[in-house]
């Protein structure tokens, strides 16, 4: 594989068409750290993560002045090397947050710009799980002014026309006898043949609320309850899921193998997560989904569905993609070439080299928070460093 000659990086601020609300808070826009590893003969591969509704330009600073550097002149086939490298640089700014986003979205263009090298599709140059599909679930149900529950209702049962076979709505914004009309107006649209998907983004603080809420959602047969409490209240999630019969999910906000190790250990989900936007890459997300293959878990990545569809077809413990038919809450989408296809709820798998898509350089520059000229370049060589 050729040697890295330069890291390109930008943010890009792009702006919700409408107000979107979760359990505990609101969102009027996303910022996307996008990055571009370049190599001697000219080759790219393409990274990103989501760096929250503002902010960005944290995760653009990690990648310009810390990482980039360590990269510049390297082999880029030595991913496990080059990961480590990273990851050791940003010991004392790094491990979690914006830092490792910006590890995350590096590694994923290294990946993918060595995939492109073989002419193979990342799933298969990641040694194919799946041939042409993965399953997917259709994720939406958020809160609108004046979206009443059977408009929640009409909005799922549409997923199911177009041939889904497991949904995902939020709750844990309104009292519990609200939820439940939510949660029961969607499956009577779904029916009872469709998995339900239950995602409360950290709404609850405590064990006996958390409950409340539960065994009100029991009776309609959701197949998890995703992030009751913050992401650091381990314990209230392995509470959890020894008190309900709905599976616990979690983790699209963990970062490092060794936080999904203690959510395995204390038995707090039966459903990972991992977002390879996030956790720190590609390599750190296969090191994840391996760790919970042998305790017997399964991965439902968070979010990317075009990132995730090679990932879930590469490992056999994976079981769904995310997916947002729309660009009115993934807005990503706005800034790619090329979108997915779908056939009766499964994502058809692409069959060109890499990843399958371009940045969309125009909306690049129209969302760029830099305008003019949207790319910095790092080409210059990490100096000496420290040893811990």
């Amino acid at each position: 594989m050729p040697r890295i000659a330069s890291i390109l990086v930008c943010v890009a601020r792009v702006p919700l068409d409408h107000v979107t609300s979760f359990a505990t808070r609101t969102v009027t826009g996303r910022d996307y750290c996008l990055v571009k590893v370049r190599a001697v003969d000219g080759t790219e591969g393409i990274g990103f993560c989501y760096a929250g509704s503002t902010g960005g330009n944290v995760a653009r600073v990690a990648v310009e002045e810390l990482l980039a550097p360590r990269l510049i002149g390297e082999d880029s086939s030595r991913v496990e090397g080059l990961w480590e490298e990273m990851y050791r640089e940003a010991l004392l700014q790094g491990r979690a947050g914006s830092v490792m986003r910006a590890i995350s979205a590096l590694d994923t263009a290294l990946w993918d710009l060595n995939s492109r090298g073989s002419g193979l599709p990342l799933y298969r140059y990641l040694g194919s799980w799946a041939k042409d599909t993965v399953p997917a679930y259709a994720s939406g149900g958020y809160y609108l002014e004046g979206k009443t529950p059977r408009d929640l209702g009409v909005e799922m049962g549409s997923y199911v026309q177009q041939g889904f076979k497991a949904v995902k709505i939020k709750v844990g914004r309104l009292t519990p006898e609200a939820e439940e009309e939510r949660v029961r107006a969607t499956r009577e649209a779904i029916g009872e043949n469709v998995e339900l998907m239950l995602d409360a983004n950290n709404a609850w603080t405590d064990l006996p609320t958390a409950l409340l809420y539960c065994k009100r959602f029991e009776k309609y047969n959701p197949y998890w309850i995703e992030e009751p409490f913050s992401p650091d209240d381990i314990d209230n999630h392995a509470k959890l899921a020894a008190r309900t019969s709905i599976l616990v999910a979690t983790g699209e906000i963990e970062a490092g193998r060794w936080r999904f190790k203690e959510l395995l250990d204390k038995r707090a989900a039966e459903i990972l997560q991992a977002d390879a936007a996030v956790c720190g890459g590609i390599s750190e997300w296969r090191r994840i989904a391996q760790t919970a293959a042998s305790y017997g878990v399964t991965i439902c990545p968070h979010w990317f569905h075009d990132l995730h569809a090679h990932l879930v077809a590469s490992v056999p413990n994976a079981r769904y993609v995310e997916f947002f038919a729309d660009d009115q809450v993934l807005n990503f989408r706005r800034l790619i070439n090329r979108q997915l296809q779908v056939k009766e709820g499964a994502l058809l798998l692409p069959q060109t080299p890499g990843l399958g898509f371009e940045f969309d350089e125009q909306a690049v520059a129209k969302y760029g928070l830099s305008r003019g000229q949207a790319w910095t370049v790092v080409t210059q060589q990490a100096g000496s460093s420290l040893t811990f």
